[in-house]
């Protein structure tokens, strides 16, 4: 199968490239790292207004969505540019609290939506942390059928990226709905997080290995540059077939999700191989060198567009594995060839490579997402 991005969503992608290339995000990153979450709260605002957190909101609540291909399209271009926050994680709340209904998501969905609220989540089966609590207007978690407000934010740990702080949420707090609703909820919340955090480390990854050919093509040794040693040649291109590898498995992921929210059978009545997903008119072409897209136009899919047997968690799952490993297999290559000065703090593309492993990790590390794809 082939996957087509429509002018729309093409367009999306560049004006959000335009946004954040403009908003000097390694000064916001370094900000958010040292405790100043002004800066980010700012972009995070403008983002709202470009109808990033909308996608994942119904427009019963002030939202657009949920819209999983646009919503891929949204979080590859914020994890190129690293920006700082619970993106993943405002995104799957969003459907967590859409799912569980009540006064909760009347009281909180639109702020989502338009960008105004930040929220974090901690479900169960996905660690004890809570990313970026502190700067959160909410945090909520969930356990068994039961969805809290924490209390606070909790106890700081240890992070390995130090713009993504790690927070565990205290037992309590007030209680925002319960049943069998929170508990299909939650695990619908879940995947949205591991899928938002797939294109998140698809995007790193991606600008990982665009800076490292710029250096490399600069950097000079026994008079020539040093890209054009076979050795480093081989090294950037296996790091070019991971992402691309990745990327399909992205936008997969992106058409089963939305196939479980239409009610239809993921997988059932595949398109013969080559043919278009969905009413999209745009070129037959995905982002830069990738070939991909989803011609998912109008914000529907046509019928019977389902990509294999899998179904939306396992397709997401593979889709996490995949973009996790290769961000990082990007970081490590970016490290390697930029030598030394590859994590100074003067460099920012240090903030870049501190980032691929907790993304690889949080929300399904590699050997739970390909557990959950072997399930089925």
């Amino acid at each position: 199968m082939r996957f087509v991005l429509t002018d729309e969503q093409r367009e999306f992608a560049r004006s959000l490239d335009a946004l954040l290339r403009a908003a000097d995000t390694p000064g916001v990153l370094r900000a958010w790292a040292a405790g100043d979450h002004g800066p980010g709260r700012a972009l995070w605002r403008r983002l709202g207004d470009a109808g990033v957190f909308a996608l994942a909101v119904p427009e019963a609540y002030g939202g657009v969505g949920p819209l999983p291909v646009e919503a891929a399209v949204a979080c590859v271009e914020l994890g190129r540019y690293a920006v700082p926050g619970p993106v993943a994680e405002t995104l799957a709340a969003g459907v967590l609290l859409a799912g569980a209904g009540g006064p909760a998501a009347k009281e909180w969905l639109p702020g989502i939506a338009s960008g105004a609220a930040v929220v974090s989540l901690r479900l169960p089966g996905h660690g004890p942390y809570a990313l970026d609590a502190d700067a959160a207007d909410a945090v909520f978690t969930v356990d068994g059928d039961g969805l809290r407000r924490a209390p606070g934010p909790g106890e700081l740990s240890v992070s390995a990226d130090p713009a993504r702080r790690l927070f565990r949420p205290g037992p309590g707090g007030e209680p925002v709905a319960g049943g069998r609703a929170v508990e299909a909820a939650s695990r619908a919340a879940g995947d949205w997080a591991s899928f938002a955090t797939a294109a998140l480390a698809l995007g790193c990854g991606e600008e990982l290995l665009r800076a490292t050919v710029a250096y490399v093509k600069q950097r000079r040794q026994f008079g020539v540059a040093v890209g054009s040693f076979q050795a480093v040649k081989h090294r950037l291109a296996d790091t070019l077939l991971g992402l691309e590898f990745a990327r399909p498995l992205l936008y997969g992921a992106a058409v089963e999700l939305t196939e479980e929210l239409s009610g239809g059978p993921a997988g059932a009545g595949s398109p013969e191989p080559g043919a278009r997903v969905g009413s999209g008119t745009g070129p037959a072409e995905g982002p830069p060198g990738s070939g991909l897209g989803t011609g998912r136009g109008a914000g529907s899919l046509g019928a019977g567009s389902g990509t294999g047997p899998l179904g939306a968690g396992a397709a997401v799952a593979a889709a996490k594995a995949a973009a996790g490993e290769a961000g990082y297999a990007a970081a490590r290559t970016a490290l390697q060839l930029h030598g030394a000065i590859g994590y100074t703090e003067e460099l920012d593309l240090a903030w870049w490579l501190r980032r691929a492993r907790p993304l690889r990790d949080a929300w399904g590390t590699p050997s739970a997402c390909r557990a959950r794809v072997l399930a089925g």
